[in-house]
């Protein structure tokens, strides 16, 4: 299986970005999927997550900035990152869960003016 990312670069401070990570397989045998992030010198951290059912949970840094979605004919699911601060700036990672962890390559996002 094999995840891949884009949408990632560069925004200013309140700008937005969308993420995007599209799977090798259905989605649909996933428990779950979502998105962690890295900033330099910290630890990895969970942003994101949309259970098979389409059910969602955020991060408190991210609630009401940030939205997943999930399209399970394409395969994909998708964070919109809106209202964006510079602490936002991070290596954001898309995962699966089929019982164990699978790992995107990661997409950075720079969120600086």
């Amino acid at each position: 299986v094999q995840l891949v990312e884009s949408g990632g670069g560069m925004v200013q401070p309140g700008g937005s970005l969308r993420l995007s990570c599209a799977a090798s397989r259905n989605i649909l045998n996933f428990y779950a999927m979502g998105w962690y992030r890295q900033a330099p010198g910290k630890q990895r951290e969970l942003v994101a997550t949309i259970s098979r059912g389409g059910n969602s949970n955020y991060a408190d840094s991210v609630k009401g900035r940030f939205t997943i979605s999930r399209d399970n004919a394409k395969n994909t699911i998708d964070l919109q990152m809106d209202s964006l601060k510079p602490e936002d700036t991070a290596v954001y990672y898309c995962f699966a869960n089929d019982g164990l962890l699978i790992w995107g390559q990661g997409t950075q996002v720079t969120v600086s003016s």
